[in-house]
């Protein structure tokens, strides 16, 4: 009996090692360019994220795609580590020349809650408008 709970046991925490695949898309068009960095360490479960990886060098046009991966290899050395180192893996794919969208700013007029609502009010009534991206910068 001791067997069959030990084994039942370790399948459901090898199971519960999860792989996961995100994909973020920026509207760009791809390139053929592609910036990939296995294993970008991070530790306590994710808790301490990797280093930012700078691609503009590689990406003069702007990022079309960035992927983020814990795979089954990346879930199985967090298992072992105990959570301590984390790995996971990130690919960026860089947007073709020329193809970045048309984008606007706005600045809210002071650190006020109103003036942060009113600065994203006033983004997104843009947005609409013009069907451009429009950031916000706090």
């Amino acid at each position: 009996m001791n067997r069959k709970v030990s084994t039942a046991l370790a399948l459901a925490l090898v199971s519960s090692m999860a792989c996961w695949h995100a994909i973020i898309n920026t509207g760009r068009a791809e390139s053929s360019t592609v910036v990939e960095k296995p294993w970008a360490s991070s530790f306590i479960e994710g808790l301490v994220p990797p280093d930012p990886l700078d691609v503009t060098q590689e990406c003069k046009g702007g990022v079309a795609k960035v992927e983020t991966q814990h795979s089954f290899l990346n879930g199985l050395v967090a298992f072992l580590t105990i959570g301590i180192y984390t790995p996971i893996d990130i690919k960026v794919t860089c947007a073709g020349a020329g193809m970045a969208p048309k984008t606007s700013l706005i600045e809210p007029s002071d650190k006020t809650p109103a003036a942060g609502h009113d600065a994203m009010a006033q983004a997104i009534d843009r947005a609409e408008r013009t069907g451009e991206a429009v950031f916000v910068r706090f």
